[in-house]
């Protein structure tokens, strides 16, 4: 089982290099959905903010369970694949929360310094983990977690990581 998270930039590489089943894209509403075939496809477009801000698209709950739902129809034999623009925020942020559904016997906090040693920038989306850790009934473990780990390292873009939360 892999998650595969990149930035926008290095999406067609990651494409080739993982041949994954499955691709969530997650981008700005003006951004338009990059072509991508013979995959199964979501896009996601909201802003990325931590919290709702007038005349922007926060993330939602509808959209947190799009993901899920999404991710459980994927057959992890091949990746899923993640990105956002940047690979910072959003995509370690819904690699997090697939992390938490997949191995859901695993520590939450634990799962979080695996994505941190995986990728020193990710900073993931406070507000997709918060909704996430409601729509998972994780009791707040998913936000104190993130929060734990604290802000990534800065960088106009993210590493491409390949994860296996199960291990």
């Amino acid at each position: 089982m892999t998650l595969a998270v990149c930035p926008l930039s290095g999406l067609a590489a990651h494409l080739d290099a993982h041949r994954p089943s499955h691709v969530v894209s997650l981008l700005s509403p003006t951004a338009p959905a990059p072509e991508i075939v013979d995959v199964e496809r979501l896009h996601l477009a909201f802003h990325d903010i931590a919290e709702p801000r007038e005349d922007l698209i926060a993330p939602s709950a509808a959209m947190i369970a799009d993901l899920l739902a999404f991710a459980d129809a994927w057959d992890p034999k091949r990746p899923l694949l993640l990105h956002c623009y940047a690979g910072v925020s959003r995509s370690t942020a819904a690699a997090f929360i697939l992390a938490c559904r997949v191995a859901p016997t695993r520590d939450e906090t634990e799962l979080a310094w695996a994505l941190r040693n995986l990728s020193p920038s990710a900073t993931p989306n406070p507000l997709m983990v918060a909704l996430a850790d409601a729509a998972l009934r994780r009791d707040g473990r998913m936000v104190a977690a993130i929060r734990a780990i604290g802000r990534g390292a800065e960088a106009f873009e993210g590493e491409a990581f390949a994860w296996d939360p199960r291990q």
